[in-house]
């Protein structure tokens, strides 16, 4: 179900925090002790600031509303994904491209799980 409405939520706010000059990063919704938390990842070039993630969240606030693709009530968190964060899709990928990064496996290769080097390139 948290997928479900990640991904609908991801539809309805893609347009809109491209339109302000952000990737959006990743989308999750789970429930935490203080209730349920509706937690949009943004990022772009040079960094994210907390003036970022308030504009974003201002402006995505009344979008959500408007399309109401979660029942019941939730808390809305913008952030950066941080410097750890997994890498999802081409466009992280892109954005890391000349940085090290740290790759790991469930199964070893070569009796290794973890391997750090520079991404020089990538393909599908």
């Amino acid at each position: 179900m948290s997928k479900k409405i990640a991904g609908a939520v991801r539809a309805i706010i893609e347009p809109a925090v491209t339109e302000l000059g952000y990737d959006l990063v990743d989308v999750e919704y789970r429930r935490e002790a203080m209730g349920y938390v509706l937690t949009v990842y943004i990022d772009k070039r040079g960094g994210v600031t907390l003036d970022d993630c308030e504009r974003v969240s201002v402006a995505l606030d009344p979008l959500l509303d408007a399309h109401d693709p979660v029942t019941g009530s939730y808390y809305l968190s913008v952030s950066s994904p941080g410097l750890d964060r997994p890498l999802k899709n081409d466009a992280d990928l892109q954005r890391h491209l000349g940085k090290m990064v740290d790759v790991r496996l469930y199964k070893p290769v070569e009796r290794c799980k973890i391997f750090v080097g520079t991404l020089l390139a990538f393909d599908e």
